[in-house]
């Protein structure tokens, strides 16, 4: 996979795949522009390097329709405030003959943002027509938009095939860089820490894990799945039925491989997440049957940190409990302050587990905080995505 500072562009038209998928108030006023700022360090490179740039990227899930609520015009607009004498250009469409005009109108250093590529149905099916008119008009391929890499979708991987010259840009490369390290041979010893809802959602990576970690520490509501596969009652708590077989393999991998799978040793318990409170604090079984279990308890918050102070290698992703509620947060937050804590090398993927490290303050003293949760665990489980794969 090549970098971006490898390749000449000066004079080039440069389609720049990012991922601006801002959250928008209300009024369409972005509400955070982290990943607006994420891929400034690409954009500027190539800006002053005399690319004619042209920047594509999807906002949040129009389902191939127009929707002006979706617009990426609002980012056209923070880009103008960020670029200071830069020429921004805002694109009517994504592509068609007025967007290929703009194209071969561009001057060195002006920039064209397009249109949200979602707009179109052509885009998610990654559809080799639709990525032949993206790539109309461009002469390289630059993917900095890691969030997004773990989807074959036309901007991200059709596209590849019908510009010539393809790299990664400072985003991505860091992101690969950093996820590399957890992936191909961890300082020892490597914990990992899983959390949210579902097993579904992770079979994979903990499949990767229990043949790389040397401890797998599991909390949220996907660890009453593990538990009642180990036959144990655990009340009203959330569980997958159709994930005890899964559950039961993954944990008898661990053992064979000497992986310890921690489970939490004690629970918080609410009537409901609705409840918005504690109702008791529970070490053994069976859990009462009218609760629930929202947050791992202070036995399993003391036995997790030792192991996390113990490690030379963290990668966390899922919150330990039900997170949004303050009174079921607290699991999460002390797991948060013990890997900022750690000397480890840290890797945090996952809007939840980011929002508590942001939460804490505890941002800067993280290794890494990856911009792709879902793409940060298919790296994990697989070594590759299908984006890194179209660039290479």
């Amino acid at each position: 996979m090549k970098f971006v500072e490898e390749i000449e562009v000066k004079g080039k038209t440069v389609f720049l795949r990012v991922d601006f998928n801002v959250p928008l108030d209300e009024n369409l006023n972005i509400r955070d522009d982290t990943r607006i700022q994420a891929s400034l360090p690409t954009i500027k490179y190539l800006l002053q390097k005399g690319a004619r740039l042209v920047v594509a990227s999807h906002l949040g899930r129009p389902k191939g329709q127009f929707n002006p609520k979706m617009s990426l015009k609002p980012v056209a607009g923070r880009l103008g405030q960020l670029l200071p004498g830069t020429n921004i250009i805002m694109a009517p469409d994504v592509i068609g003959p007025e967007v290929d005009s703009l194209k071969a109108g561009l001057k060195e250093g002006e920039l064209l943002l397009l249109e949200n590529v979602r707009f179109y149905k052509q885009e998610t099916d990654n559809d080799p027509e639709f990525s032949r008119k993206l790539a109309e008009g461009c002469q390289v391929f630059v993917n900095d938009a890691f969030g997004s890499c773990h989807r074959a979708h036309a901007s991200v991987v059709g596209i590849a095939s019908y510009i010539p010259e393809k790299a990664a840009g400072y985003l991505l490369k860091k992101e690969v860089d950093y996820l590399k390290k957890i992936t191909d041979n961890p300082q020892k010893p490597f914990v990992a820490i899983l959390g949210g809802a579902k097993i579904e959602d992770k079979i994979p990576v903990l499949e990767s894990l229990v043949t790389k970690a040397d401890a797998l520490l599991i909390g949220g509501a996907m660890a009453y799945t593990f538990l009642k596969a180990r036959g144990l009652a655990v009340g009203k708590s959330l569980v997958e039925e159709d994930k005890l077989e899964i559950a039961s393999q993954i944990m008898k991998k661990a053992e064979d491989n000497r992986v310890k799978l921690l489970l939490p040793l004690d629970h918080v318990l609410a009537i409901s997440i609705e409840s918005r409170e504690a109702a008791a604090v529970a070490d053994s079984y069976p859990l009462p049957e009218d609760l629930m279990g929202v947050d791992i308890g202070p036995r399993t918050v003391a036995e997790y940190k030792k192991l996390i102070q113990s490690a030379r290698t963290i990668f966390w992703n899922g919150p330990l409990g039900v997170f949004e509620v303050e009174a079921f947060a607290r699991g999460t937050m002390e797991i948060a302050a013990a890997v900022a804590g750690s000397e480890a090398l840290s890797v945090v993927g996952g809007g939840d587990s980011i929002a508590a490290i942001q939460k804490a303050g505890l941002a800067g003293k993280i290794s890494h905080i990856s911009t792709g949760g879902g793409a940060s665990l298919e790296f994990v489980a697989y070594g590759t995505l299908p984006g890194i794969e179209a660039l290479e």
